[in-house]
C-alpha cells in the first residue's frame, strides 16, 4: 500500500513539473542546436535556381562600388550537395569573372575561379575559404552553408528580432583544421522559428573577437511545393575594417531546370 501511495505521489509531482515548464522549455527538449542548424541547412536547398543580384560594396569613408551578377545552382542527386556557378556582369573590371563551387558533404568542396585577365581557371584550396570573395565582406566559405557536421552546435536561447522569433545557436568548428580553413573561432546565428532561415549571424575571428555581422532582413519561399526559401537581401559589415557589403537579389527563378554540364570548368571559361 505504501508503494502505491509513493508511486502516485511521484506521478503527481512529475505532472506538476511538466505543467510548470514553459512551452519554450518543453520544445527545446525536442530540438537541439544540431537539429535547428540541420533544418536551416535544408531550408535553402532549392532543387534548381536562377538569380540575378546586385552587390554594393561600401568602404569606411562611404564610397561605393556596385557589381551585377548572375548565378545558377542545382541540388545534386543526394539531396545534400549543391553545384553553384556565379558570373559577374558589371562593371568592366570584373566582367566575365566566374566562380564555380561543387559541394561534397564527405570531403572538401571543389572550388574554381575564372579571371578574364589571365584567361584561365584557378583552382582554390580548402584554406581559401577564409579569403574575401572578390573583394566583398563575404568569404568563399560563406557562399554556401557548410554541411552541418562541420561545426558543433549549441542552442543558447530564443529571442525576438524585429518581431520575428528566432533560435539563437552558437556554432564552433568541429576541429582545428576547420577553424584554420574558415577562419572563425565560432559563429552565432539567429534562426527564424517560422521557416528556419537565418535572420542574423555574428562571426568571430581566430582570436575570439567579433569580426563581422550579417543580417538577412527578408526571405522568400521560392519553392512552395518543397517549402524552400531564399534570402531577398543579405547585409554584412566588417567591424574591424568598417567595410560593408549588401547583396540584393533582383530576380529569383526556381521554375527552370539547369543542365548539369553548365557546372563545369569548361563552361566557366566562356565569360558569358
Amino acid at each position: 500500500m505504501a508503494n502505491i501511495k509513493l508511486c502516485c505521489m511521484w506521478s503527481m509531482g512529475l505532472r506538476i513539473l511538466l505543467l510548470a515548464l514553459s512551452p519554450w522549455e518543453a520544445y527545446s527538449a525536442e530540438l537541439s542546436g544540431h537539429d535547428i542548424m540541420e533544418k536551416n541547412f535544408y531550408a535553402g536547398k532549392v532543387p534548381h535556381l536562377l538569380n540575378e543580384s546586385t552587390m554594393t560594396l561600401t568602404n569606411e569613408k562611404g564610397q561605393q562600388r556596385v557589381r551585377k551578377m548572375r548565378s545558377a545552382s542545382i541540388l545534386q542527386a543526394n539531396g545534400i550537395d549543391t553545384k553553384l556557378l556565379i558570373r559577374f556582369l558589371f562593371p568592366g573590371d570584373v566582367q566575365g569573372t566566374g566562380y564555380l563551387q561543387v559541394q561534397h558533404y564527405q570531403s572538401d568542396d571543389d572550388m574554381w575561379i575564372y579571371l578574364p585577365a589571365l584567361k584561365k581557371v584557378r583552382r582554390l584550396v580548402a584554406n581559401n575559404k577564409r579569403d574575401s570573395f572578390v573583394g566583398s565582406d563575404f568569404s568563399y566559405g560563406d557562399i554556401l552553408l557548410p554541411v552541418v557536421d562541420t561545426y558543433r552546435h549549441q542552442l543558447l536561447r530564443r529571442e525576438m528580432i524585429d518581431g520575428e522569433e528566432c533560435y539563437v545557436v552558437e556554432s564552433t568548428p568541429a576541429n582545428e583544421q576547420i577553424k584554420k580553413d574558415y577562419g572563425y573561432s565560432k559563429w552565432v546565428v539567429w534562426v527564424r522559428t517560422s521557416n528556419f532561415m537565418e535572420k542574423k549571424a555574428e562571426y568571430y575571428d581566430g582570436s575570439g573577437r567579433l569580426l563581422k555581422t550579417q543580417v538577412v532582413p527578408a526571405v522568400k519561399e521560392v519553392d512552395t511545393k518543397g517549402h524552400k526559401w531564399w534570402a531577398l537581401r543579405r547585409e554584412v559589415i566588417n567591424h574591424q575594417t568598417g567595410h560593408r557589403t549588401e547583396l540584393a537579389f533582383d530576380l529569383l527563378d526556381a521554375s527552370q531546370s539547369v543542365p548539369d554540364d553548365f557546372f563545369t570548368t569548361r563552361y566557366l571559361e566562356r565569360e558569358k
